[in-house]
């Protein structure tokens, strides 16, 4: 089975034998990728009890957690990298959370879908409605993202709070792109981050 492409951009840039913690991991697909191709010890927080069951059930240590309140209980630098994807914009608390993950992990990946892509404005421009889109499928009133947010946003949140990133990958369409205009080029987001024990 092959990996969505954010989380095949991840798995090839964490080195193998590390120490993952996987939160809102889904059904466990990257990490039985990243234990059986590097031998990463992958551990993952999943909110939604079918997908822990089915992570649980390719042999993979799981638990049902919730990323706004259950990442306090983990020790400080306690993996190599800390894994978000496609579940940042859905926290409560976004930030907190993104303290959280550079607290419990040497390197923090975040990804998200960028709400300032040239299709959502589209959207908002001519047809004055919430876009539905590929990466933002639900409508405004069922979707799991309450804060939506763009590369740039992101940017500006990280240069504000002084984390360092170590690497950045832009997706449209599936296909890496350049970081040349991603905010309204890019569909897709993935950061690398530094933990805060890294210096």
């Amino acid at each position: 089975m092959s990996l969505r492409a954010d989380l095949a951009i991840i798995a090839d840039h964490v080195a193998p034998g590390a120490r993952v913690l996987d939160i809102g991991c889904g059904d466990g697909a990257l990490m039985a990728a990243l234990r059986d191709a590097s031998g990463v010890d992958a551990r993952g927080l999943e909110i939604d009890p079918r997908n822990v069951a089915a992570a649980v059930g390719r042999g993979l240590s799981v638990i049902q957690g919730d990323a706004d309140v259950d990442l306090a209980g983990y020790p400080d630098a306690s993996f190599d990298y800390a894994i978000l994807s496609q579940t940042l914009q859905t926290c409560r608390a976004p930030d907190a959370v993104l303290g959280e993950l550079l607290r419990i992990g040497r390197r923090a990946f975040v990804s998200f879908p960028n709400f300032a892509h040239w299709r959502v404005r589209l959207s908002l421009l001519w047809g004055g409605r919430m876009p539905v889109t590929r990466l933002l499928p639900e409508r405004w009133y069922d979707t799991p993202n309450i804060h939506h947010l763009t590369i740039d946003d992101f940017r500006a949140h990280l240069k504000d709070r002084g984390i360092a990133v170590e690497g950045t990958w832009f997706l449209s369409g599936g296909t890496k792109t350049t970081s040349a205009a991603a905010n309204f080029r890019a569909e897709h987001a993935i950061f690398l981050l530094r933990g805060t024990d890294l210096g």
